[in-house]
């Protein structure tokens, strides 16, 4: 891929236009998806939980639309195995030859959908992929295009025909999404409208993929104060030590964290991160990264985010930095 460079002006408004163009096709969702292209920048991956009927798939298939990249999805159902998903070996006879027929991980943007009804088998063959951003199959190692993003959908798990997923891949999305019924007006407004299956087929791409790619390296250089690492610290230390918390955030959901946190500030426009953009993201990228003592896993996600904002608002929130530079981004 070539490498290109962005300016901030142009980034700026090339991330307004897919923001509002997302928008015109999920009614009511706009912090949802200021979450998702932040995590796109930050080169995470985002698990929607929901339940069916809710635009979770659409979500995902609009901003692959919007995106000039190429897209693979999975239908994850029980009979899914890992070869169908990362791809298979062809022994060709003439030749004496193997060959590489990749699977949809392959791809730039990856829906897995209703990943939670795969298999913890062919869940695990995901985790190279979302982790090292490749694939090995047959002792050979295949790259990942970038960028790389997998998008997965999530029944909540007392459907029928669910398996849960394991721990090691929850800490591997970025961020956890549930979008909710929409408003009563909001949903007369989808009853009143052109389909938004005709609105995804009448969808030109607006980004690059060179470009999404140019964003991703600017992200890593916004800047992070001391005090703001000082405080993402003491959030993740006070989650390992509340009452509801068998485990609490780890290393890797901090780092995660603050990654996170930096590409919603560069799609704010800012070249700092400030407390606000900490506390934005809390919840979607630290809820599913905590698990709860056993007399309260009933609850599940509700309880998971419930203990995220106790421990954000006993945290002192600092109130003044030790050196960020103020302005957009440079």
């Amino acid at each position: 891929m070539t490498r290109v460079r962005i300016e901030h002006d142009h980034a700026t408004e090339l991330l307004k236009r897919l923001s509002n163009r997302i928008a015109d096709v999920i009614i009511g969702k706009k912090q949802e998806i200021q979450y998702i292209i932040a995590a796109m920048l930050s080169e995470g991956h985002v698990l929607l939980e929901d339940v069916p009927g809710t635009g979770k798939t659409m979500l995902i298939r609009t901003v692959a639309s919007l995106l000039s990249c190429a897209m693979g999805r999975i239908q994850c159902t029980s009979d899914v195995m890992p070869a169908d998903v990362t791809g298979v070996s062809i022994y060709h006879a003439p030749t004496g030859e193997f060959s590489f027929r990749p699977g949809p991980l392959m791809n730039n943007i990856v829906l897995a959908d209703e990943i939670n009804r795969a298999s913890p088998r062919t869940q695990s063959s995901l985790l190279e992929a979302m982790e090292e951003r490749s694939v090995t199959v047959d002792g050979t190692t295949h790259v990942l295009p970038k960028p790389f993003l997998l998008l997965a959908t999530q029944n909540p798990l007392q459907f029928e025909g669910t398996y849960r997923l394991p721990e090691a891949q929850l800490d591997r999305f970025m961020m956890r999404i549930t979008l909710g019924y929409p408003e009563p007006e909001q949903e007369v407004e989808l009853l009143s409208r052109e389909r938004s299956k005709d609105m995804l087929e009448n969808m030109r791409p607006i980004m690059l993929a060179e470009e999404v790619v140019a964003m991703q390296r600017e992200v890593r250089q916004v800047h992070v104060d001391a005090v703001i690492k000082q405080y993402l610290v003491a959030v993740a230390v006070a989650t390992r030590s509340h009452d509801a918390v068998r485990l609490g955030i780890s290393p890797r959901g901090t780092l995660a964290w603050m990654t996170a946190v930096q590409a919603y500030a560069y799609l704010q426009g800012r070249s700092y991160v400030v407390p606000d953009d900490v506390q934005s993201l809390a919840v979607p990228v630290l809820a599913h990264r905590i698990q709860l003592k056993s007399m309260n896993r009933a609850d599940g996600t509700a309880v998971q985010e419930q203990v995220i904002r106790e421990v954000l608002s006993s945290v002192p929130v600092p109130v003044q930095m030790s050196g960020q530079g103020r302005g957009r981004r440079a």
